[in-house]
């Protein structure tokens, strides 16, 4: 019979978000495919766990694919972690999924941490629909998503390094018009944890004297309820 292959979310700052299921999920398996295997070493080790793992990430995860699939069919159950939140949300995970699914592995997806959750609730913009993009392309098509984010009518949520997170405040700007209402936060669960509301204007002017470190998650007001609160 073949194995199963369990997506597992890990924390994306404090530890003590691990889920019961997940802990005993990785205690389990036979093998965990990590993002990094030294961050992952670190999280093991506080949850002392003790089990082979190894490296699967965007670059040699085309190359290990097939072989980590042949291992699944003849039985063997398969943990598969990022470095922090959910595999698969801009972290790599889909491909194998897919390959699971097609080759009739059953994939359990535990529930757990993922950055872009907290981040769209503590916005205090309508959550009820939203949109997610993830990180834009760095360079082709970065223009053709920011023309389609002016449109865009729900909340939308962008990812982003804080290295690029002033140019990205700047293209929203002029896409979007400095008054169009945002929310930038990083550090999410972790002790420096902050979350910034304003206008695209004020986040620019905030940000632009006091840099900023960690991840970084973008939450931006909808064209719709923008245009609402433009008309009250």
């Amino acid at each position: 019979m073949s194995g199963q292959l369990f997506i597992v979310p890990t924390p994306i700052g404090n530890l003590e978000d691990i889920t019961l299921r997940a802990i005993n999920t990785l205690k389990s398996v036979d093998l965990i495919l990590a993002e990094d295997t030294r961050t992952s070493s670190f999280l093991l080790k506080h949850l002392q766990i003790e089990k082979p793992y190894r490296s699967y990430h965007q670059h040699n995860e085309h190359q290990v694919l097939e072989q980590i699939v042949d291992m699944l069919k003849t039985g063997k159950n398969i943990a598969l972690i990022s470095d922090a939140g959910t595999p698969g949300i801009s972290d790599p995970g889909f491909l194998l999924i897919r390959e699971a699914i097609v080759n009739d592995v059953n994939v359990i997806t535990l529930p757990g941490a993922t950055a872009f959750v907290p981040a769209l609730v503590n916005s205090g913009f309508p959550c009820n629909e939203f949109c997610f993009y993830g990180f834009l392309p760095q360079k082709k098509g970065r223009q053709s998503k920011l023309k389609l984010l002016a449109l865009e009518e729900k909340t939308f949520i962008l990812y982003e390094s804080p290295f690029r997170l002033l140019k990205l405040l700047e293209e929203l700007k002029e896409y979007l018009g400095p008054a169009r209402r945002a929310s930038v936060s990083r550090e999410l669960s972790k002790l420096f944890e902050e979350t910034k509301r304003g206008t695209l204007e004020e986040l620019i002017a905030h940000f632009t004297v006091k840099p900023v470190k960690g991840e970084i998650v973008v939450v931006v007001r909808g064209n719709k309820e923008s245009k609402h609160e433009e008309t009250e």
